[in-house]
């Protein structure tokens, strides 16, 4: 594992002492079983001194530490694809990594990338507890994106809940993806959609979209969209 950060800037790491402890939560992902940490108090984040700084200075909400629906959805599409063996794949804004751990179980090469350094350590913890060694870790901050990007997929799922994410997230996906490259994204149809739609199209990135639903067995299942996209 290669864990990188990508700027100079100083980004957020969310003190452990802020999450409360952690469970270990079986997620089932199409008759698959995955193992996830998952803190169990991030309410008292929101009272955390430093947490509290980086909202007010880099504006950072801690969403990354809630394993979000849209994740499911994208997990649960991403096992059922074919995948060329050994194509390197990106998570954006990764969170807890179920994404990127399902993509390693298909035969990616998988990079995890979060604007939160402990997101990060939970997506590597989480990876390494399903039996992956052989992956990596990149801190990257939306609007500084590192030069030298280039992947056969890149992922992402429920990043567009404010209206300020998409443009910075539509220009990562274009400066990430390879020639020939995909990106798949999930959303809860939030309302910045509308947003998303045409950045894309600004950005000369071309998009389908198809109804995607995900849910724990016996517990509440959600719908969204899933954008199948591509360089123009």
């Amino acid at each position: 594992m290669d864990s990188k950060n990508t700027t100079t800037k100083k980004l957020p790491f969310t003190p452990r002492d802020a999450l409360g402890p952690t469970r270990i939560e079986k997620v089932i992902v199409h008759e698959k079983e995955f193992l996830l940490g998952i803190p169990t108090d991030t309410d008292r984040m929101l009272n955390h001194p430093q947490v509290l700084a980086d909202m007010q200075y880099e504006e950072n909400m801690p969403y990354w530490a809630e394993l979000w629906p849209s994740a499911r959805m994208l997990a649960k599409h991403i096992w059922k694809q074919e995948f060329n063996p050994g194509q390197k794949a990106l998570e954006i804004g990764c969170g807890l990594g179920l994404v990127g751990i399902v993509a390693l179980a298909r035969g990616l090469q998988v990079t995890f990338s979060d604007y939160d350094g402990t997101a990060l350590e939970f997506a590597s913890e989480n990876a390494k507890r399903n039996g992956f060694n052989s992956f990596e870790t990149r801190q990257i901050d939306w609007r500084e994106v590192p030069e030298g990007l280039s992947f056969d997929w890149v992922f992402a799922s429920d990043l567009i809940y404010e209206k300020r994410n998409v443009q910075p997230l539509v220009a990562m996906i274009a400066k990430a993806l390879a020639p020939k490259g995909v990106c798949l994204l999930t959303d809860q149809d939030r309302a910045p959609a509308e947003f998303l739609k045409a950045e894309l199209r600004e950005a000369g990135l071309s998009f389908t979209t198809s109804l995607v639903r995900a849910g724990q067995p016996g517990g509440d299942r959600f719908k969204g969209t899933l954008y199948h996209i591509q360089k123009s």
